[in-house]
């Protein structure tokens, strides 16, 4: 709508052609469980104003506006909790096609709105919405907001994030809150957010904010795209997304990776295969994943650790040599092992730190030294 300036009630007539006749939830996620994902974070509103389960707040929503007539999100939640996998809800903050989301962002000026409504009512709207998906699909885990750089430019603007976020935790105590707004974190946030970027870099120009104490989580896209795309088909390979993967549990955050589901409702198949893939490593190094927090080795070119207990995973990524120096100097190498069989590493200690005398050169997607203190 807004690249293509679409005018918002051209573009809401697409609803009526919208029916994902072959999605099936159970499918969903058991495909995405396969990866070894903890979680599944599913757009239940976004830019477009379209909502993805059955509100009573708008009838622009899958059961009323579309001859499809089922509530994905409910079917999803269902499963989800069956499956044993946690659910979060992504929601935009801004609206293309309301009239009452004004004064109008930086973005969606082009979509034909020539009223203009109030702030407080889009602001109850969207309190409504959450409201309803806080109590009508059980235990949430997250709602990932985003859309609040739509005002950057505007310092007069609130959005009144304190006492939304305050109803979220008041409707559901344990359900954390994050916010894809690109700046340091806001009081009441629970997560930080990095977008196409691991924490502390910035090369896609969207996460140049300082890293903050609180839990950590980069997105990334399988392809190109965050929704679908019949034409991109330049996926990332396995390799690519596991040492992703790896990089962002090195850096002390969540890996949440996207997937753009076909209009027929399935998982596009490449991106199932790239999930069993992913998956299929995680049943091996999943415990140097799990539960682990960024190791006191700060990333390198050659990779990065992870720790949990007394032990730290050293994650090699690229190395062209046998042998690696870690600058270990107030703990104890116990000993050191080839993660994948177990195997001895020779090693050697001194003030100076650690060298790690390797077999061969590795070559794997991630050659893993697990060592003991």
């Amino acid at each position: 709508m807004h690249n293509k300036n679409i005018n918002h009630e051209e573009y809401a007539k697409l609803a009526s052609g919208f029916y994902p006749s072959r999605f099936n939830a159970s499918e969903w996620v058991a495909a995405i469980k396969a990866s070894g994902a903890k979680y599944i974070c599913i757009t239940s509103r976004h830019h477009d104003g379209f909502s993805m389960f059955d509100t009573k707040q708008s009838d622009f929503n899958i059961v009323k506006a579309t001859p499809f007539n089922r509530d994905v999100i409910k079917e999803l939640a269902d499963e989800c909790h069956k499956q044993g996998i946690k659910l979060h809800f992504y929601y935009s903050h801004l609206d293309w096609s309301r009239d009452d989301y004004f004064p109008l962002g930086r973005t969606g000026r082009g979509t034909g709105r020539t009223t203009q409504g109030k702030w407080e009512t889009y602001y109850q709207f969207m309190n409504n919405q959450l409201t309803e998906l806080l109590t009508n699909y059980g235990p949430i885990g997250a709602i990932w907001f985003d859309g609040w750089w739509d005002h950057d430019q505007d310092p007069g603007f609130d959005w009144q994030l304190p006492e939304q976020y305050a109803m979220i935790h008041r409707l559901q105590p344990s359900c954390l809150i994050g916010n894809n707004h690109h700046v340091t974190p806001f009081a009441g946030e629970d997560i930080q957010i990095f977008e196409r970027d691991l924490p502390g870099e910035n090369k896609a120009g969207y996460s140049g904010q300082d890293v903050s104490r609180l839990p950590l989580e980069t997105c990334e896209t399988m392809n190109g795209m965050w929704g679908y795309r019949i034409t991109d088909q330049n996926y990332k390979s396995t390799e690519t997304l596991v040492q992703y993967l790896v990089k962002a549990a090195g850096k002390n955050a969540n890996l949440l990776m996207n997937i753009g589901p076909q209009p027929n409702g399935e998982l596009p198949q490449v991106s199932i295969e790239r999930l069993k893939e992913i998956g299929a490593w995680m049943e091996v190094y999943g415990e140097t994943i799990y539960g682990t927090r960024g190791g006191f080795i700060e990333p390198r070119n050659w990779g990065v650790t992870t720790e949990k207990g007394n032990k730290l995973y050293v994650h090699i990524l690229d190395l062209e040599d046998k042998g690696l120096f870690l600058p270990i100097t107030d703990k104890k190498v116990k000993q050191a092992r080839c993660f994948k069989d177990q195997s001895a590493i020779k090693f050697k200690q001194d003030k100076s730190g650690v060298v790690l005398e390797l077999p061969e050169v590795p070559t794997d997607i991630d050659y893993v030294v697990e060592l003991t203190f």
